[in-house]
């Protein structure tokens, strides 16, 4: 006896376009990963950087037993005002509001380091071409405002674009540190800092610091070292890696005592130690900012301790906007110096994070004979 066949039947149309959207999804995620880290790579470590600026031209020259001072200052790539929150720091912001207000605040930062007069000076966190600032070129615009001085850029990571957060993705980056200075700079190198190795290296891009080296009249080296080292690591041996390394050239550059070094930037950790206890009234949940361990520190070298009191916070947490005794603040910026460099003042300039979510820290210090 016969049987009947029996026809499958077809699944129904909103089920197949909802399989439809969901591989379509799965394709397209999986395509920007493969994108994603293809695309990105670190930057070449020992690479020599060109020294750009007016400095050279004049005929000053550092000397032993003369004081100068030198600045740091996080820019924050032009997009912190006073009421920004960022994301990847838990608030709702991954750009600047707009081109003008980044170049506001920019022109603002430069303005203010300016007003200091120093001889020096690093800033982080500068944007040369990047979607969350505009493609504004903020190197240009913190090398115009020091017209005499001698400048160095280093970039600091040159991301893949990041599709993140969706609304509003925070895009591609190309940014970098400044190190400014009015005596001329003779040479200059990037070292490209150790990173995470693993998908969180995405969140820190790359890191590095670069060496500035300038002539003194006693025929010795000035090496400033302005460093930009890791905020978003998730391995344990990430910053322990990054300073054994800052130690091993502190130790080169520093050469018996034959030569003075400076390290300044944004060290991204507690640089006293314990300022997060004192500056805030509680420090719940707020753990990125570990406190600076001294022990990497190689022989003749010291943290150029904060000679003010009480403590002023150079850095801001920006998972909302600032509140004046409310939002966690911290100490992360500053100097280390060799034990030839006598420091005669170590103060971050309270400018209330109007521009960026650090405040300058200025040191004054003389070059020992």
């Amino acid at each position: 006896m016969a049987h009947a066949s029996h026809a499958r039947r077809p699944w129904p149309l909103a089920l197949r376009l909802l399989l439809g959207l969901v591989l379509l999804l799965v394709l397209v995620v999986a395509g920007y990963a493969i994108y994603y880290f293809a695309s990105a790579y670190r930057i070449e470590d020992n690479l020599p950087l060109e020294v750009q600026g007016a400095a050279a031209s004049g005929n000053q020259v550092l000397s032993a037993g003369e004081e100068y001072t030198i600045g740091t200052w996080n820019l924050g790539f032009g997009a912190y005002s006073v009421d920004y929150s960022f994301f990847m720091d838990g608030g709702t912001e991954s750009r600047a509001r707009s081109a003008e207000e980044a170049i506001s605040n920019i022109n603002g930062s430069a303005s203010v380091m300016k007003d200091f007069d120093p001889d020096f000076v690093f800033f982080q966190e500068v944007d040369v071409d990047a979607t969350r600032t505009y493609h504004v070129n903020q190197y240009e615009l913190v090398a115009s405002a020091f017209p005499s001085y001698d400048n160095v850029l280093a970039i600091n990571f040159d991301s893949p674009y990041l599709f993140w957060p969706l609304l509003e993705p925070h895009g591609k980056s190309l940014a970098g540190i400044v190190t400014l200075s009015r005596f001329p700079i003779q040479s200059a190198l990037r070292r490209s800092l150790p990173v995470d190795s693993g998908l969180t290296r995405v969140l820190d891009l790359d890191r590095c610091y670069s060496v500035s080296e300038l002539e003194v009249s006693n025929g010795r080296k000035l090496y400033l070292i302005n460093i930009h080292a890791s905020a978003y690591s998730k391995e344990a041996e990430t910053v322990p890696a990054q300073m054994r390394q800052l130690a091993e050239d502190l130790v080169k550059y520093y050469a018996d005592g034959e030569n003075y070094v400076i390290v300044g930037g944004d060290f991204n950790q507690d640089l006293p130690g314990d300022s997060a206890e004192k500056l805030n009234q509680h420090t719940d949940g707020y753990t990125w900012a570990r406190a600076f361990d001294r022990s990497y520190l190689p022989e003749h070298f010291s943290v150029a301790d904060y000679t003010q009191d009480p403590l002023v916070p150079s850095c801001r947490n920006c998972d909302t906007g600032y509140v004046e005794g409310q939002t966690y603040v911290v100490c992360v910026d500053g100097f280390l110096v060799s034990d030839n460099v006598q420091v005669k003042r170590v103060e971050v300039q309270d400018q209330g994070f109007l521009t960026t979510d650090h405040n300058p820290v200025l040191m004054d210090f003389v070059l020992q004979e």
